[in-house]
């Protein structure tokens, strides 16, 4: 039974996709299990798919750009697990929506606002940090002050799986607990740095080609869908980058991936931490080719977690959304050429590829 309290709903199923937490639900281990099954990958306890990873990494990296503690992280993936079981669902009970369950009618923001993970995190951290004291409560008391759910209860025993999957993505030290807020936060950036996927440390960045120009002699590459994926991706040099977004005419690093493919007709996982796994893997650069998906770790990933994605469109040049002050730029694949810990590559070309790399 799908039960809202103060504009946040709960959902309540006893069959379908969400199941009740007290059952064997999908993510999570069932009793008896041997450890991940296909398709999911086994955190401490628990077993997740690429979506739920991908969303954890995402509210982590939210909670990090804005330079909270460890413990933000935890609360709001906890609430996201009991919500939506980590997953950007587009219905619920009346017109909740998204990871959180948040209720445009309630003020949360638009449908097209709460179903952005990015969105959705940083609305529930507004609220979370306004709360004194929320981050020495009990489990599952701050939850419950965001929330308001009918069911608090269910909060606190989704932190231990929160906590293993915030240490998972989590990079470098903790935060101190932020001085209370005297304001509205939905637009603040405590480190005043540029949002980012985040891609490579601006201080080592190499941003040798004009963003808005086509390298002379550039010829797109042969195969169909390699040819629609590049010529999408380069069509966009210029655009604005927004953390999470996925287009039309805004993206982060792996929206814009995301999208590029989409327009070639192959759908592709959302996140770096899906898109690490999506296609095969490409042994070396030797053999990369146009379309092909380049990870590195950025400035908060790690080799076996790359947090930044860039596309290889042919001719030694990389398409990359780099940056909220730099926007989608090309850069050269030898600038990239010692960061590179994965090259994926999403659909096999039916011609013969040009454009081979030029380092």
């Amino acid at each position: 039974m799908p039960v809202t309290l103060l504009g946040v709903a709960v959902l309540v199923v006893s069959s379908g996709l969400l199941a009740p937490l007290g059952g064997c639900q999908r993510g999570n281990t069932p009793s008896g299990s041997s450890g991940a099954g296909a398709g999911v990958t086994q955190v401490g306890d628990s077993e997740w798919n690429g979506e739920q990873l991908s969303n954890a990494q995402t509210i982590t990296g939210v909670v990090q750009q804005r330079t909270l503690p460890k413990r933000a992280a935890v609360l709001a993936i906890s609430t996201a697990i009991v919500e939506s079981r980590l997953e950007n669902v587009h219905y619920g009970d009346r017109d909740s929506l998204g990871l959180f369950q948040q209720r445009p009618s309630m003020g949360w923001g638009s449908p097209e606002e709460v179903t952005n993970p990015t969105y959705a995190t940083g609305k529930f951290l507004d609220h979370l940090v306004e709360i004194d004291g929320w981050h020495d409560m009990k489990p599952g008391v701050a939850q419950q002050e965001v929330q308001g759910s009918a069911f608090p209860e269910r909060y606190a025993p989704q932190e231990k799986p929160a906590g293993d999957l915030t240490a998972r993505f989590w990079t470098g030290p903790d935060n101190p607990v932020p001085a209370p807020s005297t304001g509205d936060t939905a637009q603040q950036v405590s480190t005043g740095q540029p949002h980012t996927c985040p891609g490579p440390d601006a201080s080592s960045s190499n941003i040798a080609l004009d963003p808005a120009k086509i390298p002379p002699g550039f010829q797109l590459p042969a195969d169909p869908q390699q040819r629609a994926a590049v010529e999408f991706a380069l069509s966009k040099l210029g655009a604005p980058y927004v953390w999470g977004a996925k287009g039309p005419d805004e993206f982060d690093c792996s929206g814009l991936m995301q999208a590029s493919w989409a327009h070639a007709g192959v759908p592709i996982s959302a996140g770096t931490y899906g898109q690490k796994d999506d296609g095969r893997a490409v042994a070396s650069l030797g053999e990369v080719q146009p379309g092909d998906l380049l990870l590195i770790p950025g400035s908060l990933g790690s080799p076996s977690n790359p947090g930044h994605v860039g596309m290889y469109a042919g001719h030694g040049v990389i398409v990359n959304a780099y940056d909220s002050s730099t926007g989608v730029i090309l850069e050269r694949l030898d600038a990239w050429a010692d960061q590179i810990v994965a090259i994926r590559r999403v659909a096999e070309p039916t011609t013969p590829p040009v454009g081979r790399p030029e380092t």
